[in-house]
């Protein structure tokens, strides 16, 4: 005679909670826009009008010297640039799998904020630290940011990187025969 045969369900592991997904995804919103922060203080310390550590000339060290006006918004330019390349590419590996579309999004609007507290974070370092500015030439002088399009720059660099390494990956990829 044989035995019955008991079909004993399978344990499944429990499915991993959506809050923590969500919550390593929120992180592409959160720390570009905390790494602001840190590109602020540079901004302030390298361009001309603020410590000028790039150029050393006397002459650009005056924020209310119109000459300072165009390096100053390179120099952020710069620096948003570079950190929404570096953005664009650790966010590479991230694009496969369920919620790219979330985790690119939040690192676009990451993008955007973090270029401006960038640029607010610069500004309260002038004010804190560096000279008054005169009131006598308007508020338009002093450390300020000259061309708002800069803070573009990081979102928009996020994107290019990210569809450039998007489309090398489709194009490496071999054809099935």
């Amino acid at each position: 005679m044989t035995e019955p045969t008991v079909h004993v369900p399978a344990v499944a592991e429990p499915a991993p909670a959506p809050h923590s997904r969500m919550s390593k995804e929120f992180l592409w919103l959160v720390l570009p826009a905390a790494s602001g922060v840190l590109l602020g203080v540079l901004w302030w310390f390298l361009a001309p009008g603020g410590i000028n550590l790039i150029t050393g000339n006397p002459a650009l060290g005056d924020a209310n010297n119109p000459d300072t006006w165009l390096p100053r918004d390179l120099v952020l330019a710069g620096l948003v640039l570079v950190a929404g390349c570096f953005t664009g590419v650790m966010l590479d590996g991230k694009l496969q799998g369920p919620s790219v579309g979330r985790r690119l999004a939040f690192a676009l609007l990451g993008g955007v904020l973090g270029s401006i507290v960038a640029w607010l974070v610069g500004l309260l370092a002038a004010q804190v630290f560096g000279p008054a500015p005169n009131p006598a030439l308007g508020p338009g002088y002093g450390f300020t940011l000259r061309s708002y399009a800069v803070l573009l720059l990081w979102p928009a660099a996020t994107a290019f990187i990210t569809f450039v390494l998007s489309l090398f990956g489709v194009l490496s990829k071999k054809p099935v025969k």
